[in-house]
């Protein structure tokens, strides 16, 4: 299978509410690695690649996040694979 590479722009109450963490675990749950971090605008950028089927799995959990976010919405953007080996928090 090809691996596919997406950035992600998440708006929303994505900040202070553990969305970093919920995601890396729930990328590494999945298979998908990549990078996650808080923007100064108050959203969160993702980069996620892995297998088609895990990634619109993480996609649509991006789309929920952790109990206390609130998603208002996820802009997906396929990009080049950069063959990331670890799903990172960059702080």
């Amino acid at each position: 299978m090809t691996k596919k590479h997406f950035e992600l722009y998440i708006k929303g109450r994505v900040q202070g509410v553990w969305y970093r963490k919920s995601c890396a675990e729930k990328a590494t749950a999945l298979g998908i690695y990549g990078l996650v971090k808080n923007m100064p605008d108050g959203s969160v950028y993702c980069e996620a690649e892995g297998q088609i089927d895990a990634l619109i799995d993480f996609i649509d959990w991006c789309g929920q996040g952790p109990e206390l976010a609130r998603v208002e919405s996820v802009l997906k953007v396929e990009g080049q694979v950069k063959n990331y080996t670890t799903f990172e928090i960059i702080r």
